[in-house]
């Protein structure tokens, strides 16, 4: 039940030499409450808070925000400790979450609940991703199944050795034009017009020639397969 609460008229009026700020924060901190006759304390200190919040969001105002961490950084630490049963881990929870309400101070909408709701429903999104990078694991660049082998396997090694020496059989049964030509190309990386300029010939021979190379390659290579 919700208590009531009475109020002398010179509680209720303004210090002018004060800010709207200034006087939220003293309020909280005497413990006065210039509120109606039927708001009750918990709604008294979330209109309060909504007050600081605001300024928070609006200005950046360091002290309002004080007095929310002051207020709200054990409670959330506590409620950090309880779940993680972890006294650093809630230590570091809590600081998230306050560094949060700083940064999002603005996105705060009092018609959609109360600080003290909006603080804590950050608070539980933060332990959420905390408990999912916990059970996720975390990836090891050196873990062996990462690592290429240095070494290929061996009977990857033996089929390498293979199909070279296949290759250097077949290009020894090539004429020694089209070898030339092969050569070029694909050692020197020539491209087929400075082949032609090199030698002195036709772009037309050094295709028709490269091409019968390749032909031939691949017959010799598919007969000892």
């Amino acid at each position: 039940m919700m208590n009531a609460i009475h109020i002398s008229a010179d509680a209720c009026q303004n210090d002018p030499g004060r800010t709207a700020r200034q006087q939220v924060v003293a309020s909280l901190k005497r413990g006065k409450k210039s509120v109606s006759m039927t708001e009750s304390v918990e709604e008294l200190d979330q209109r309060k808070f909504s007050q600081l919040l605001a300024a928070v969001g609006r200005d950046r105002d360091i002290e309002a925000f004080e007095t929310i961490f002051k207020y709200y950084g054990p409670k959330v630490r506590a409620y950090m400790a309880k779940l993680a049963r972890d006294g650093q881990a809630a230590e570091e929870l809590m600081q998230e979450t306050m560094l949060a309400v700083w940064n999002k101070a603005e996105q705060f909408d009092p018609t959609r609940g109360n600080v003290s709701s909006w603080i804590f429903t950050i608070a539980r999104n933060l332990r959420i991703d905390a408990f999912r990078r916990e059970k996720r694991p975390t990836f090891d660049p050196t873990d062996p199944a990462f690592v290429p082998d240095d070494v290929p396997p061996a009977d990857i090694e033996f089929e390498t050795r293979q199909e070279a020496d296949r290759l250097r059989r077949a290009m020894e049964t090539l004429p020694p034009e089209q070898l030339e030509l092969l050569k070029m190309s694909f050692y020197r990386e020539a491209s087929h017009s400075m082949i032609a300029a090199e030698l002195g010939l036709p772009m037309g021979t050094v295709k028709s020639r490269i091409r019968l190379a390749f032909a031939k390659l691949r017959a010799a290579l598919e007969e000892r397969a």
